[in-house]
């Protein structure tokens, strides 16, 4: 029974463990939002990287052609940029993979009704976005 007793300075209330659990929830969705933001961010410059480092004539059908066609000389420069492309691809699908997982959760977070988990997945979109974005035009 804490009927009509106060608690003290130092004292701590039952419901500060709640607001302390309720204020780490919201900095995590927050945090996972940013980092979603800087996932799409990170997949375009990679992206833009395995464009500029393959050359010009590389694309997918012309590796498989060049392949096909020196299938009985083993040519160091086809398989160097057959390598390169699947490298990349490996690493644009683990990307991708990250970035579904992050958004799942915190679409899981939104669900829960939660308006304070809410403003931390849209507040942490918002900064993330404002933060990550200026890298694009390093592109």
């Amino acid at each position: 029974r804490l009927e009509g007793k106060q608690c003290l300075p130092g004292q701590s209330s039952a419901t500060q463990p709640l607001l302390t659990g309720m204020a780490l929830s919201v900095l995590v969705v927050l945090l996972l939002a940013v980092l979603y933001e800087g996932i799409k961010v990170g997949k375009v410059k990679l992206v833009h990287q395995a464009l500029v480092s393959l050359p010009t004539s590389a694309s997918q059908q012309n590796i498989a052609e060049t392949d096909l066609d020196s299938a009985g000389t083993d040519s160091p420069p086809v398989s160097r940029t057959r390598l390169r492309w699947v490298l990349c691809h490996l690493g644009q699908s683990l990307i991708h993979v990250a970035q579904v997982v992050i958004g799942y959760f915190m679409m899981l977070a939104v669900m829960s009704y939660n308006t304070w988990i809410f403003l931390g997945v849209v507040l942490g979109s918002a900064v993330g976005y404002y933060l990550v974005y200026p890298f694009l035009s390093t592109v």
